[in-house]
């Protein structure tokens, strides 16, 4: 029964609250930030330890407790993604896969399409500029908005900060957008 537990996806009621738990959790263990983002900054102080004013705290107390945590969802998406992988293809809606195919997106059988997620794809002209050019918009957003979208829509949104629901609206809405009018101009 517990492996069968671990092969499949757990439902959302079970998930959500159990996440909301542990954001709240950190708040009154020591109001603890919940976040991947403020890792950079500790991973920067940790292995950079040079005359930058930014990087120098003692990360060890205010960080390593939010290293440990990201070196848990590193591992843990390893195990989940590759150790517990179920045999099945991931489950989406026709009409998703309708769209998908109108795209020219046809393979579902991995957790990422192939024909975007490819080392062929990925190292041509336009599948560098997609990765270098997002992961510039989302460190540029993240250091805007100050906070990642786990920061903002679980630790945030868990203290009722306003600040947390106007980026999480905002990150829904971009992301929608992005789906619509960005995801037929970037496929292949």
């Amino acid at each position: 029964m517990f492996g069968e537990l671990l092969h499949r996806p757990w439902p959302w009621y079970v998930t959500g609250p159990l996440l909301g738990l542990v954001a709240v959790g950190l708040l009154l263990l020591g109001n603890k930030p919940f976040g991947i983002s403020s890792n950079l900054r500790h991973l920067c102080a940790a292995c950079l330890p040079g005359d930058v004013a930014y990087f120098k705290y003692d990360w060890r107390r205010s960080g390593l407790w939010n290293l440990v945590f990201l070196a848990g969802v590193v591992v843990g998406g390893f195990v989940g993604g590759v150790l517990l992988r179920s045999p099945h293809a991931v489950a989406i809606t026709a009409q998703a896969r309708a769209s998908l195919a109108a795209l020219g997106i046809h393979d579902f059988s991995g957790l990422v399409p192939r024909e975007i997620f490819t080392w062929h794809v990925l190292l041509s002209v336009r599948g560098v500029l997609m990765v270098v050019g997002g992961g510039f918009l989302i460190g540029f957003g993240t250091a805007y908005a100050g906070g990642c979208t786990s920061g903002h829509g679980i630790f945030g949104l868990a203290d009722l900060q306003l600040p947390s629901v106007l980026a999480v609206v905002s990150f829904f809405a971009a992301g929608a957008a992005a789906s619509f009018l960005l995801l037929p101009l970037l496929i292949p």
